[in-house]
């Protein structure tokens, strides 16, 4: 009885031990961020003030949207290479619009019928094309959107915007950017959508058990598409922030956003395996990314080491998720012991 009772106490032990490693990784990108702007505020007096604050939130407002859209084809185990190039059409497509007087909401509504339609293309094309990976068809539409991006533009920026883009884009309400009002507004949505309605858990359960997914009767294909359709949504809707900010729909914009949306992603903490992470992932994530670029240029660092460091920081990243995986399995070995 004595041996069995201690071999009991150290399972509890070793359980309380990866517990506690995995709640570690489960909230150590946002305390990384807390720290980040506590050192930050000591190394540059610039960095902390209410300039430069509305500064990062307006600047990281385009990449924190279309990682929302990202964050949820990650769930299920896909990427989306498409985002940056759909983001330059959406805003190319507006710009036109407007040069041929269309009035703002049409021209709003038209960048994001854009996006989604290009999202939409990506999914139906990936599950009833049944192609192996996402990563071919996403990759084929970045190049195919590129290319009629700047067919339409003839390969130049394309000035004005409606007055209300602009306001959206440049103007502050209540000392915020008003970009950052929008990402409260998607990333509101994206929460009710994913937190209170059946399809947020379909999307959890076709990320984390496709096979007893199709078992449960999920509609698999249809749920896969519509987290393609709703991550190029999300690339319109940042396509209206940053020509609003720009004044000017381009085929230049959203140069590598993808690789940015994805770093957000997992930099945040979402999983690369599908079925686990929440939209702060993407949200904090984001905000990092932003803090970090705005950091190393106040801090003069040389823009090429800048690309050095995000690379690194991606990797330490990815190596938290692995990490994260090994705790969890031994997590239920040990748990599966004690049942014994």
């Amino acid at each position: 009885m004595g041996r069995t009772a201690s071999g009991q106490a150290q399972a509890v032990r070793a359980t309380s031990r990866l517990d506690l490693g995995l709640m570690l990784l489960g909230i150590g990108p946002a305390l990384i961020l807390i720290v980040l702007v506590v050192v930050l505020s000591f190394l540059s007096p610039v960095f902390f003030t209410p300039r430069n604050v509305s500064n990062i939130l307006a600047q990281t407002a385009v990449i924190t949207v279309v990682a929302m859209g990202q964050h949820l084809v990650i769930l299920t185990r896909g990427i989306d290479l498409s985002v940056g190039s759909n983001l330059a059409l959406a805003s190319v497509v507006g710009a036109l619009l407007f040069q041929a007087g269309g009035s703002a909401p049409v021209v709003i509504l038209a960048m994001i019928a854009s996006g989604a339609l290009v999202g939409s293309v990506n999914g139906l094309f990936y599950v009833f094309g049944r192609l192996p990976h996402p990563f071919i068809i996403t990759l084929a539409t970045l190049s195919i959107c590129k290319g009629i991006a700047l067919q339409l533009a003839d390969g130049r920026a394309i000035p004005g915007m409606p007055e209300a883009i602009r306001v959206l884009g440049r103007n502050a309400f209540w000392g915020l950017p008003g970009s950052v009002f929008v990402v409260l507004g998607v990333g509101l949505l994206l929460l009710v959508l994913t937190r209170t309605m059946v399809w947020g858990r379909w999307i959890y359960a076709v990320g984390g058990r496709p096979e007893a997914a199709v078992a449960m009767g999920i509609p698999v294909n249809w749920v896969l598409v519509s987290t393609y359709v709703t991550s190029g949504t999300c690339a319109g809707i940042g396509a209206v922030i940053l020509a609003g900010r720009t004044d000017a729909g381009s085929p230049l914009f959203g140069n590598l956003l993808e690789l940015d949306t994805i770093a957000a992603v997992i930099i945040g903490g979402a999983s690369f395996l599908g079925g686990r992470g929440h939209l702060g992932h993407a949200v904090i994530g984001a905000i990092m990314i932003g803090v970090i670029r705005n950091a190393l240029n106040l801090l003069n660092v040389d823009i090429f080491f800048q690309l050095i460091i995000i690379g690194v920081i991606i990797v330490i990243a990815v190596e938290c998720d692995v990490l994260r995986n090994h705790l969890e399995a031994r997590v239920r070995v040990v748990q599966a012991g004690r049942a014994r």
